[in-house]
């Protein structure tokens, strides 16, 4: 339940047009319910404008179908992380209105529109090819939460040119996610070109000395460019939900 949602029940109550007892039964599972294994927090859309995010990554089938019942009870849009394609299409076999976005890793359902929230687009950025899983999950993640996004990939500083040719779109934006690996200078060259916020996302891709991402991380933070704010490696949820935070009206 969010905000609107609330807002809908109280004048409902008041309109005569829902009684006492059958809200009180809607509020019941506020502001969380246990479904055994795990917590689940249905206040989150009051406090933060968008319900509880599911990590799939860890999680049994089983586990992930009680949570994902759960938060459809109560009207919630679902979005979940980190599911490979095999439990994704279990996940769809039992509810056949979940879409599987494979590139990205994340599965949703939309069991009711999407409102879009956001001032401005946010845009996402990947340096190269091998970087847009993770800059996907930012996309994704970026719609759910009510957000105009657009897309520029495989324009790192490799090839500059490829990036400067597409300034108007870079300028057009009102937040920037940029995904890089290697070493990670991408985002220091948008942030040194736009005037808004850029949130930078390190990736584990590159050779040995990447460390993991560790070496793109680093990069990322001793940014020379103003205004860039990193995530952790492979975060591109984070990311998208901060870049949502910053887009809001």
């Amino acid at each position: 339940m969010d905000t609107r949602d609330l807002k809908t029940l109280l004048q409902q109550i008041k309109d005569g047009a829902l009684g006492v007892d059958s809200a009180m039964e809607r509020l019941r599972h506020l502001p969380f319910e246990d479904v055994g294994h795990a917590t689940v927090d249905h206040h989150r859309g009051l406090r933060q404008g968008f319900p509880e995010v599911i990590f799939g990554q860890g999680k049994s089938f089983e586990q992930l179908e009680r949570i994902i019942n759960a938060l459809l009870a109560q009207g919630n849009n679902i979005l979940a992380t980190r599911l490979d394609r095999e439990m994704a299409h279990e996940v769809q076999r039992i509810f056949p209105a979940a879409s599987y976005h494979a590139t990205g890793r994340c599965l949703t359902i939309e069991q009711k529109p999407v409102e879009e929230k956001g001032r401005g687009t946010i845009l996402v950025v990947s340096a190269g090819t091998s970087d847009i899983p993770v800059a996907e999950e930012a996309l994704v993640t970026a719609r759910m939460l009510g957000n105009r996004v657009e897309h520029l990939y495989d324009v790192g500083v490799a090839g500059i040119h490829r990036l400067l040719a597409r300034r108007e779109l870079l300028f057009s934006a009102s937040v920037l996610i940029v995904v890089a690996g290697m070493e990670g200078a991408l985002p220091s060259v948008v942030g040194g070109l736009v005037d808004r916020p850029v949130i930078a996302v390190p990736t584990s891709v590159g050779y040995g000395a990447s460390f993991g991402g560790v070496a793109a991380l680093l990069g990322m933070l001793n940014s020379c460019a103003a205004g860039v704010t990193v995530v952790n490696i492979d975060n591109g949820f984070g990311a998208a939900y901060a870049a949502s935070l910053m887009n809001r009206e």
